[in-house]
């Protein structure tokens, strides 16, 4: 899958245009605030429906307007071309895929896969805990729509029982632990695998990039812990349920599990100077990379903005050799950067970006 053009218009900075982007790799440069990241938000935007920057989708609108319009050609490995769309006003958000519109997100997501690697990325090792369920679950969901439709109903089964909580409805809460419970363990059960799958591919990932011979890995510590079954997870609920009924919302549940990043028996987050975190974070996304590729049999499309530049030569090269294996790949650069260690600016669609504006170099 790859993008064979994309047009935006009244969309943040950008001007508005068509731009082609038949390449396996485009590179975009410029200098900062000049459109480049905004150029990639467009992109997962047409993948995702929304941006990885802001949960408002207004904000997304060009200065002075309320609305915007993406548009793209896609092709897919079988070299079948498909058009897409996304016009966003404050009425409406349309998305349509060969005409056809898209009325849950959730058809649109398994449509073109689509990795970002940003600097915020940081937090999925030294952040909160709920910034590395939203990465695994985010892993999860790019391949198994069963576990994507898990989450959802956990989280509003979820939001029911807090309202109950919060109305004294005290009576429906056993109606509620029960399918809490259901949902749960499923999404519990998931989360087990993949963190013992993501451990297989992980730590040798770090340790090739980083020439090191860490022992980096994920532990995760469940809510329900040593729950293996729905009559046990119904007992914790109960158990806990005093304590619910004290803060009025449910303490306990995979909405509270952790994923820690252990090296050497100690949190990483504590233990990990800025750029080994930084990098373990890159090597993250590698691994999501792969675990799709695994799970799926496809390649996904790679928006990389900006990582690379805490990155030596040499690092650098390890890690674009670890990265191959895309369908197609969008990096930002800077101006006079060198673009990549074993690449040439020839064997990519390279673009200058300046105001918005994107010239062919």
């Amino acid at each position: 899958m790859k993008f064979l053009s994309v047009g935006c218009k009244h969309f943040r900075n950008l001007e508005d245009t068509l731009i082609s982007t038949d390449s396996t790799q485009v590179v975009l440069v410029g200098k900062n605030g000049q459109g480049k990241t905004n150029f990639l938000e467009a992109l997962y935007t047409l993948c995702y429906g929304s941006s990885f920057r802001s949960s408002q989708s207004s904000v997304m609108c060009k200065h002075s307007f309320s609305s915007f319009y993406l548009s793209a050609v896609v092709e897919t490995d079988e070299h079948i071309q498909s058009t897409l769309f996304i016009n966003y006003s404050p009425k409406k958000r349309e998305i349509r895929i060969d005409g056809k519109e898209i009325k849950d997100r959730k058809e649109l997501i398994y449509n073109i896969p689509c990795i970002v690697f940003s600097h915020d990325d940081i937090e999925f090792i030294r952040g909160t805990p709920e910034h590395r369920r939203r990465f695994f679950d985010q892993t999860m969901s790019m391949y198994d729509p069963l576990f994507f439709d898990d989450l959802r109903s956990y989280r509003a089964v979820l939001k029911q029982r807090n309202a109950a909580l919060k109305e004294q409805y005290y009576a429906l809460l056993s109606m509620y632990n029960i399918k809490l419970a259901e949902i749960g363990l499923r999404i519990q059960t998931q989360r087990k695998k993949m963190v013992e799958e993501f451990n297989n591919i992980f730590p040798s990932l770090y340790n090739t990039v980083s020439l090191s011979s860490s022992n980096l890995h994920i532990s995760y510590k469940p809510s329900w812990k040593n729950c293996d079954s729905v009559e046990q997870i119904i007992a914790k609920l109960e158990e806990y349920q005093d304590r619910d009924i004290r803060m009025n919302t449910t303490v306990s549940g995979i909405h509270r599990d952790k994923f820690i990043m252990i090296e050497n028996l100690v949190d990483f987050s504590d233990s990990g100077s800025t750029g080994q975190m930084r990098l373990a974070s890159l090597i993250f996304r590698i691994a999501q990379m792969h675990t799709y590729k695994n799970k799926t049999g496809k390649k996904p499309i790679l928006l990389i903005d900006d990582v690379l530049l805490e990155l030596d030569i040499e690092k650098r090269g390890r890690f674009l050799k670890e990265l191959d294996g895309y369908s197609q790949a969008f990096f930002t650069f800077l101006p006079k950067e060198q673009y990549f260690s074993n690449l040439t600016p020839e064997d990519s669609l390279v673009y200058r970006i300046e105001d918005g504006r994107c010239e062919k170099i």
